[in-house]
């Protein structure tokens, strides 16, 4: 499991997601997961700086984007 980062606001129906320091993007269409490895949703887009990327996840219909704020997410 790896982690993703944390879920920082959400903006036109997707969770927009901080990575930590050093991490390398996923891949657009990476599975992303809680800490229960219970599926969230999946990478739809990775934009914002080269150094430190904000990645943006399309949440999968059972989820309710405002209880995702704050939450850290991972890859399997």
């Amino acid at each position: 499991m790896r982690r993703l980062g944390t879920v920082t606001r959400t903006a036109q129906g997707l969770a927009i997601v901080r990575p930590d320091d050093g991490d390398d993007a996923p891949d657009i269409g990476t599975m992303a997961v809680d800490e229960s490895l219970s599926g969230v949703g999946r990478v739809v887009d990775v934009f914002g700086p080269v150094g430190r990327p904000y990645l943006a996840v399309s949440p999968d219909d059972h989820v309710r984007l405002p209880e995702l704020l704050g939450t850290k997410l991972y890859t399997r």
